[in-house]
């Protein structure tokens, strides 16, 4: 049998309500003691808001947020959860974590592939994001993998669905949204949490979404930029122009007008990608062959800076921006 994430779920908002509530008593009996001991019945009272009860509280959305609790550092959401189910997938992508042993698995240091058994990493720590399904590998096809070997097969569509709802983003189909999620806002939500100190950094070309690639920082080398441009980059403009050529040829012979015009504006939308992607190549280029290695005692924001900068001193923006 598999396993539903949404009961999951709902069993971790029970445990954290529970916990809310237990010590939200806790601190009420507290102050009665303290009242009672230095008789200040007349001054104060043991009720303890709830806003400033210290455990996060588990609501569905935003929506159901009680007036109570407004103001609260410590509320979370559904998507909230999700996002952080997420965000624990991809480490356990690029081997920060392991199915099979607690905590961290990797952080920097010796590499020790036996600690991953149920789900192996990446093997170049390169993951690409893509706008459509080029590639089986891409982020959403190892996501659904990730979803896949935790939960069970069986339960697979119905756990995509959920993540999919609890996302809320754009899509037809739980695919669909889990990759435009990748695509727009898993980044966004990563540098938040991490508090401008990202561990996954993003290639990214730009507005069109030519191309991006995630890779993990603490397995970052000399040669991940020349890795990332030759391996990911060229692979991803081949595709373009095999979809743009494709697209031509359904222009040229295809007697439906709807289908011409689909085909037109899928060619237009590849044409700006192709281009954008070819543009990023000759900016990637010249640090790739620059080979920059980092020093993870250095911390994030210096060496993010220093992967982004070439022999003359000049910033070539090729990750993410960090805002």
């Amino acid at each position: 049998m598999g396993r539903l994430i949404s009961e999951k779920y709902a069993a971790w908002q029970a445990e954290c309500e529970e916990r809310f509530q237990q010590l939200k008593k806790n601190e009420e009996e507290l102050n009665r003691i303290f009242i009672d001991i230095y008789g200040l019945q007349d001054e104060l009272t043991p009720e303890v808001a709830d806003k400033d009860v210290t455990v996060h509280r588990v609501f569905d959305s935003k929506d159901d947020v009680p007036e109570s609790m407004k103001g609260s550092g410590y509320v979370r959401t559904m998507r909230d959860e999700i996002v952080s189910l997420i965000s624990y997938a991809v480490g356990c992508m690029f081997g920060r974590y392991s199915l099979d042993v607690e905590g961290l698995a990797y952080a920097g240091g010796e590499w020790d592939g036996s600690k991953y058994k149920t789900f192996l990493p990446d093997e170049d720590n390169c993951i690409p994001v893509t706008d459509e399904e080029y590639f089986k590998d891409d982020i959403v096809g190892r996501f659904v993998e990730f979803v896949r070997t935790v939960y069970g097969s069986d339960t697979l569509e119905e756990n995509l669905d959920f993540v999919a709802n609890a996302l809320a983003g754009k899509g037809s189909t739980s695919r669909e949204v889990i990759r435009n999620y990748f695509l727009n806002d898993f980044i966004k939500d990563h540098i938040k949490t991490y508090q401008k100190r990202p561990i996954y950094w993003m290639f990214d070309s730009g507005k069109q979404n030519g191309f991006k690639a995630l890779v993990y920082m603490h397995r970052w080398n000399a040669d991940t930029t020349g890795n990332v441009r030759v391996e990911y980059l060229h692979r991803v403009q081949r595709v373009y122009e095999s979809e743009i050529a494709r697209m031509q040829d359904t222009i040229d012979n295809s007697s439906n007008a709807r289908e011409v015009s689909a085909a037109q504006k899928r060619k237009d939308k590849l044409t700006k990608q192709l281009k954008e992607s070819k543009d990023y190549d000759a900016k990637i280029a010249h640090l790739a062959l620059s080979r920059i290695d980092i020093d993870l005692d250095d911390g994030v924001k210096v060496n993010y800076e220093k992967v982004q900068t070439g022999q003359d001193g000049k910033k070539i923006e090729i990750l993410t921006a960090i805002k």
